[in-house]
């Protein structure tokens, strides 16, 4: 049986996506800042004949990333999936200047899961087929966001935006030094989704905010690496 480690995964895209990974016959484990509420998530899908467990994991904080990776060790010996799902957005500023609010956002958007990827790496070269999922936005492509044309030209929240581009270069980056390996490591775009991050009036339900990770997270030996995906759509950096 192939183990999956989701981040952020006690609710919404995260939850969703250990639901359909779990519903493939996959153990999930899901790595939620509030042990509590990632366990009564863990529940939900076990109870739906999912193989589930739950780790404290806020991926801003050493002692919670080696305590996974310690946990991830003893109890399979590898880690086959990792989706880095975590993230935060703060959406009452698009300024360039609140230095504070950038540096929040990207430690938890950026930084803590280019660590917990690192500190996981061993356990993913122990794996066959290790794919690695870094769930960003449509927001984060350049591309897109210098186009006058675009559909999100005018959606400038800068911190979250940055992040996201932060972590596509990322993707392309250790999709490059990961090659000639088995893993994979890919962006996903889950779209706008009715989360409480993506408001009432996203355009995807809950329900269908992990099939892009999940996608991803189990692409075949010929699948692409490297790329910047929404579902079968590729996207531009």
């Amino acid at each position: 049986m192939k183990v999956a480690l989701i981040t952020g995964a006690n609710r919404g895209i995260g939850l969703e996506t250990a639901r359909e990974l779990g519903e493939m016959g996959i153990q999930v484990v899901l790595g939620s800042r509030d042990l509590e509420r990632g366990r009564k998530a863990a529940s939900l899908l076990s109870a739906r004949g999912i193989a589930a467990e739950a780790v404290r994991l806020d991926v801003t904080l050493p002692a919670d990333r080696e305590q996974t990776r310690q946990f991830l060790a003893d109890r399979f010996g590898r880690l086959d999936i990792l989706v880095n799902n975590a993230a935060i957005m703060v959406k009452d500023s698009s300024s360039l200047e609140r230095r504070e609010e950038l540096r929040r956002v990207f430690e938890t958007n950026f930084f803590g899961i280019v660590e917990l990827t690192q500190a996981l790496l061993p356990l993913m070269r122990k794996s066959r087929s290790g794919r690695i999922v870094n769930v960003s936005s449509i927001l984060g492509s350049l591309t897109l966001h210098s186009d006058p044309n675009s559909r999100i030209y005018d959606s400038k929240l800068f911190s979250y935006n940055a992040s996201k581009t932060a972590l596509n270069a990322f993707t392309v980056h250790l999709a490059y030094e990961l090659r000639g390996t088995g893993i994979k490591v890919n962006s996903a775009d889950p779209g706008w989704v009715k989360t409480e991050m993506g408001g009432e009036h996203a355009l995807v339900e809950v329900s269908e905010g992990g099939r892009s990770s999940a996608r991803l997270a189990t692409l075949p030996e010929d699948g692409p690496t490297g790329g910047f995906f929404r579902q079968d759509e590729t996207f531009p950096w």
